[in-house]
């Protein structure tokens, strides 16, 4: 319940000063829609932005805690776990491409993938028209094993999202994809496509 509570409260409460509903606290004003000139700037104060920090950093320890028993028990870690993640997503991605996905060293991402490879959870193939290029593709294995570690998130994740609700939902996206540079949010457009249509980048 702690981990769900952490979860809808950085959803809204992100959302909530996003949105500028701030009625009731110092500044709000008279304005019509409830809020006013000083009250849409209550959630940038300093304190606002260190429980902001606080949340995501919880947030994150706990979302990645959930699928790190599966990963102790295979002797692999977060950076096995985040390389499974983004060849399954993108499947026949270039070497090259991941390492631009995760930012790692090129020394950090070999040793990950000589360990996923000689353990058979992921596939290398030649470029097709390249033959140095390197295309990288889980095996059953490692769909199996990536399958296990997403569900366990996802019932996480689910259960935050339930609570929350779909205002929420879409607000904390758009809180997150804030967050990321532009590069990075580059990189989600061809998912957010395929997002339902009030889940979808709202962000200019």
């Amino acid at each position: 319940m702690e981990q769900k509570n952490i979860a809808h409260n950085l959803s809204t409460s992100l959302v909530a000063g996003a949105a500028g509903s701030s009625s009731g606290l110092p500044g709000s004003g008279n304005h019509p829609d409830g809020g006013g000139a000083g009250s849409a700037l209550l959630f940038l104060r300093e304190e606002q932005m260190r429980l902001a920090q606080d949340l995501f950093f919880f947030a994150y320890r706990d979302l990645t805690a959930s699928a790190d028993v599966i990963l102790e028990e295979l002797g692999l870690g977060r950076a096995h776990h985040r390389a499974l993640h983004f060849i399954g997503r993108r499947p026949g991605i270039a070497v090259s491409e991941l390492l631009a996905l995760l930012r790692i060293t090129k020394q950090s991402l070999a040793r990950v993938l000589g360990e996923l490879v000689s353990r058979g959870y992921v596939q290398p193939t030649q470029g097709p028209r390249d033959r140095r290029q390197r295309l990288l593709s889980l095996t059953d294995a490692g769909r199996a094993l990536e399958r296990r570690l997403f569900e366990r998130q996802r019932e996480r994740m689910v259960a935050a999202y339930r609570e929350a609700g779909g205002a929420a939902v879409e607000g904390f996206r758009r809180v997150m994809r804030g967050v990321m540079d532009e590069q990075t949010r580059s990189l989600l457009e061809p998912r957010d496509a395929a997002a339902p249509p009030a889940l979808r980048r709202t962000v200019g």
